[in-house]
């Protein structure tokens, strides 16, 4: 599920259980992190754009809670491809009633409301989502006599509940339903994810029609955020172990509870590993979008492409048709070779460098090329290549950590001269432990504040 609590406390950075973020960074299982992204580019695009959508369309302050309902089941039954959506709540009689019943065209049903009874109240009281389809008669009355007589072929359906409280015994408000006739159809697993993410903000909908004006917005945006900034957590991806000449981590943590900053971990066609380090202008929804975008079309295009400056110039296409004016997205992507050969780029982010274990120089990785997003017609290329020797280091990073400071001394930033000199007290560790460090170097500077967004990769060659 995709409503967590906020954890109390400031933590230091630390590296997760698998599958379990921290609040201080994050490093989900890639299987939870890929459960929206289905490597074509259209169709992550438009999931993650109707899943912030709705996250921003019920955290406006004043909105039309009817509108927000009859919204919320027209997307469902777009990402699902249903034939049609219902919104059940439960009334003062304890019974629940069709509140909302929407087709495929973004039209209200006015006759035959008749739906799996059984299925709706057995999701109501368990509090369990129940996704089938049906395959033969005996399937059919196992689900409810409506689903026999109807002839549907797939239903889903999840509850409705309010973020726990304490003291408070969870109980379904509602239920939110969608089903097809289609003989071709079946809800996966990933329809399921989407369907319960939007079942939240109807949730969240519900729950704020009953609070008290004054303080229904603070409330509002508070569970929005929660919901967004889960979304991002499970994008974040886990740690590749079948490498066999790199070490890698990851760490990322952003300013407010949603971000503009994201590190990605992707195969190209030919099999080589793409690091990628991005950041989109500001904090919010906006920026969140923006690199959910550029997460999913960058991993679209590294399968089919293996130049990394032909996925830039794809992927900047794409952001320019979409984007407002004035924002933009930093990026870095290097695409490492068994042979420590990397290949990379660089669109207008800060300049990664390369420490020599030999010599104990450092090297800068700069570029040409503008940010994305800004320049729809530019053809991005890579240059010439660098090449990693045994126990080089190669850190890339966004600029919240070098821009920590100390609030006694605000003129007194962290810079790249304290990222190096703090990878040179550590970089005998694991890159693990290397990154950990480098990011509690320039928060003991600053005294835990994150002014910005701060994401680090670090990646050496074993």
């Amino acid at each position: 599920m995709f409503f967590r609590k906020r954890k109390k406390g400031a933590v230091k950075p630390e590296a997760a259980p698998s599958g379990e973020p921290s609040e201080g960074g994050t490093r989900p299982d890639l299987e939870s992190s890929t459960q929206f992204l289905t490597g074509d580019p259209n169709t992550d695009r438009r999931t993650m754009q109707v899943l912030l959508e709705a996250i921003a369309h019920v955290s406006q302050s004043g909105g039309d809670l009817e509108a927000q309902l009859r919204m919320i089941v027209d997307r469902s039954v777009e990402v699902t491809d249903a034939e049609r959506g219902l919104l059940l709540i439960r009334g003062k009689d304890g019974e629940l009633a069709v509140h909302v019943a929407r087709d495929r065209e973004g039209g209200d049903i006015a006759d035959d409301l008749r739906f799996s009874t059984s299925v709706a109240k057995k999701v109501a009281e368990e509090l369990e989502p129940v996704r089938a389809t049906v395959n033969t008669d005996a399937e059919a009355l196992d689900l409810g006599r409506s689903v026999f007589d109807l002839k549907l072929r797939a239903v889903m359906c999840v509850p409705l509940t309010a973020p726990d409280e304490e003291g408070r015994k969870p109980r379904a408000s509602g239920v939110l339903y969608v089903d097809s006739r289609a003989a071709t159809r079946q809800f996966s697993k990933r329809d399921l994810q989407v369907f319960a993410a939007l079942s939240q903000h109807i949730s969240i909908a519900l729950e704020n029609s009953r609070l008290h004006l004054d303080s229904i917005e603070k409330i509002r945006l508070e569970q929005s955020l929660e919901l967004a900034s889960a979304i991002q957590r499970d994008l974040m991806p886990s740690i590749p172990k079948d490498l066999h000449s790199f070490e890698l981590f990851g760490w990322y943590g952003p300013a407010e509870r949603t971000s503009g900053d994201f590190y990605d971990f992707s195969r190209t066609k030919d099999g080589r590993l793409a690091v990628v380090v991005g950041d989109a202008t500001g904090h919010g929804i906006g920026p969140a979008l923006i690199t959910a975008t550029a997460q999913a079309a960058l991993r679209a295009y590294l399968r089919l492409q293996t130049d990394p400056g032909e996925v830039m110039t794809l992927v900047n296409q794409d952001l320019c048709e979409r984007i407002e004016d004035g924002r933009f997205l930093t990026l870095f992507m290097a695409v490492l070779s068994d042979s420590g050969e990397v290949a990379y780029l660089n669109a207008g982010h800060c300049n990664p460098f390369v420490w020599r274990k030999a010599t104990g120089d450092f090297q800068e990785l700069g570029g040409r090329n503008p940010a994305l997003g800004m320049l729809e017609n530019h053809v991005f290329d890579a240059g010439e290549p660098c090449v990693l020797e045994q126990g080089d280091v190669l850190v890339a990073f966004t600029d919240g950590i070098i821009e920590a400071r100390d609030p006694a001394k605000p003129d007194e930033l962290f810079g790249v001269e304290g990222l190096r000199k703090a990878l040179l007290e550590n970089v005998e560790k694991s890159t693990k432990d290397l990154t950990i460090a480098l990011v509690e170097d320039a928060l003991a500077l600053s005294g835990g504040v994150r002014e910005d967004d701060i994401t680090v990769v670090v990646a050496r060659r074993v």
